[in-house]
């Protein structure tokens, strides 16, 4: 499909760069094909699923991906570099887009933390050689260090990986370490949040047991490829970028039942869509999955493991509007973004959400 038909003109005042305080207190767009869209808040969720529904939430958790240093090479003077770390090869090596890219080659080194200078501190620097460079910057690096010692150095030295649209408005602070993370965060490896979760509170969990639905996690490991813009004119041409995600046998099983009995599977994050989406048979069966996935769902995808969607606003000619619009129809999703900018929901990363239900019509939401 032509990618400028998921082209639409956004207010740059309609882009949150503080999430809403407190947290559970977002507005959230139900938007069900066929019915005009109804303003409501998060807190509605427990009303608006069926008890029995199963909410499937993402557990990542956003590690400080984002690395400054200098490249050293013998005769050259140091060169400032930027890498933004995105998917962990080995214990020992990661890729990461690289700025600027031009001025990186193969066989380079280059020293992360204190501005690359010498010093006694170990946690105090980082040195890295690059192994590949690839297309848009991407390179491969082999740290000096492997496993937890690596680890703990990129806590040490790196910094939130806010999105560009935020991070090029303002400065990361402290605030930003507890906003950009969801209360159930637990498996550390993402460089981007899911940030459906974000307006999820211990309020709302609690709300969401008492009304009969059931939570499941699964993991995704978000990648900085979520923030590249899509260069081609065709989604044909596009190359997404792998993520790697966990779903256990034991979490699959359970959903696999509540679907069984009537429930619905609501994806909160189209990471946990995902994911699901990944490990689901052309039946629609749930099954263990470990490992990376490429999967870009376009209009045309045949939703097999989810039936409802709780997803944030996303950014225009995107893989993640193309995503929703996939999910509940474009021209649904389009009027929804036109209702949405013109009530003033706020979009993006720290932005309101919405609940949407599919186009199918054998799956049209509640009743």
């Amino acid at each position: 499909m032509r990618v400028d038909l998921f082209d639409f003109d956004l207010p740059e005042a309609s882009i949150a760069l503080r999430p809403a305080e407190p947290r559970g207190s977002a507005r959230l767009l139900v938007v069900e094909p066929g019915r005009a869209p109804a303003d409501r808040k998060v807190a509605d969720l427990p009303g608006l699923l069926r008890p029995g529904d199963a909410l499937v939430f993402n557990d990542t958790r956003v590690i400080p991906a984002r690395l400054n240093g200098v490249r050293t090479r013998p005769g050259a003077p140091g060169q400032r570099c930027e890498a933004m770390l995105h998917l962990r090869e080995t214990a020992e090596s990661w890729r990461a887009f690289a700025r600027p890219a031009k001025r990186l080659a193969p066989g380079d080194r280059i020293r992360f933390g204190a501005d690359g200078a010498d010093t006694a501190c170990a946690l105090a620097r980082l040195d890295a050689t690059i192994l590949e460079k690839g297309e848009g910057g991407e390179i491969l690096l082999r740290f000096d260090l492997s496993g937890p010692a690596l680890d703990a150095a990129i806590a040490a030295l790196g910094t939130l990986p806010l999105p560009p649209y935020i991070a090029g408005k303002r400065a990361v602070d402290a605030r930003d370490a507890a906003d950009y993370q969801t209360v159930y965060a637990r498996e550390p490896g993402a460089v981007a949040a899911p940030t459906a979760g974000l307006h999820v509170t211990d309020d709302l969990l609690a709300a969401l047991d008492a009304a009969g639905l059931t939570r499941h996690h699964v993991t995704l490991h978000v990648g900085a490829g979520t923030f590249l813009p899509v260069k081609a004119e065709d989604t044909a041409d596009h190359r997404m970028h792998a993520e790697i995600g966990h779903l256990d046998a034991a979490t699959a099983a359970a959903l696999n039942a509540a679907r069984a009995r009537g429930g619905r599977i609501v994806a909160v994050g189209t990471t946990a869509l995902r994911l699901l989406e990944s490990a689901a048979d052309e039946a629609g069966r749930l099954h263990p999955f470990a490992g990376p996935t490429r999967i870009f769902i376009t209009p045309g995808h045949r939703f097999r493991a989810v039936d409802a969607l709780m997803t944030n606003f996303h950014l225009p000619r995107s893989t993640l509007f193309m995503l929703v619009s996939a999910f509940s129809g474009l021209e649904t999703m389009r009027a929804a973004y036109a209702h949405a900018i013109a009530a003033g929901y706020r979009f993006y990363s720290y932005g309101d959400s919405s609940l949407l239900f599919p186009a199918e019509p054998d799956r049209t939401g509640p009743r």
